[in-house]
């Protein structure tokens, strides 16, 4: 490859090129879980799985070992820009190596939306994530007399979660139950956001939702410690 070419991983595949900073990691893991529904026979998927299930070990170590080289060094900038990278972030939640727990995470989306919730003269407070992971909130102040209004800005509010914790089942509004039922939308707290149904039950393809395929070989929490200067 010359110098200073941009590599082309499909080159005479027929298809265009990926352009790798539009990668998105729930997307390619539904993708995945996809082409190996397609294939043929259970031994093929099998197969599959387990290739799959190599591969995401294989790159797991090595991102386990990314990360303690950089909390080992205390390159807090370098720790900071990882976690907040949407695609690098998403890696590190599948193999439980992000520095920050589920409800840290569910703060930062909250701050990081808040500054819109002043247009509706209201914010929010986090109530509690439960070991099943479901978030729990509560609106204060957002337009008591305009229910579709409330129920907009818990649904950017839930967008700003699901973006930073896609681990996240489900997303609880404390008050919306009355107020769905007066604006005739579906309310936040129905909806599900990983895999599978709001209730648990198994995905169209028959696998358990609280198991999806990319988040195989967890590891368990804690082996990234998060430098003063980032916590």
């Amino acid at each position: 490859m010359p110098e200073g070419s941009d590599h082309d991983n499909t080159a005479g595949t027929g298809e265009p090129p990926v352009d790798i900073n539009a990668v998105d990691v729930h997307a390619a893991g539904a993708r995945v879980e996809a082409l190996i529904a397609e294939l043929g026979s259970p031994d093929t998927r099998a197969k599959a799985e387990e290739l799959v299930r190599v591969l995401v070990g294989l790159y797991g170590e090595a991102l386990e070992r990314v990360m303690r080289i950089v909390t080992g060094a205390e390159a807090a900038d370098v720790l900071h820009r990882l976690t907040t990278d949407d695609l690098v972030s998403g890696l590190l939640i599948v193999h439980d190596l992000h520095p920050l727990g589920t409800a840290d995470r569910v703060l930062a989306a909250l701050e990081e939306v808040r500054p819109h919730l002043g247009l509706h003269d209201g914010g929010v407070e986090l109530l509690g994530v439960d070991p099943a992971g479901v978030v729990r909130l509560r609106l204060e102040g957002t337009c008591h007399g305009c229910p579709s209004s409330r129920l907009t800005v818990a649904g950017a509010i839930e967008r700003a979660i699901i973006r930073l914790a896609p681990e996240v089942t489900r997303v609880d509004v404390d008050g919306l139950d009355d107020l769905d039922e007066h604006a005739g939308h579906g309310a936040v707290h129905g909806s599900s956001h990983v895999n599978g149904s709001a209730d648990g039950s198994a995905d169209g393809g028959g696998r358990a939702a609280d198991r999806p395929l990319l988040q195989i070989q967890r590891r368990p929490p804690g082996p990234c410690p998060v430098p003063e200067e980032v916590a």
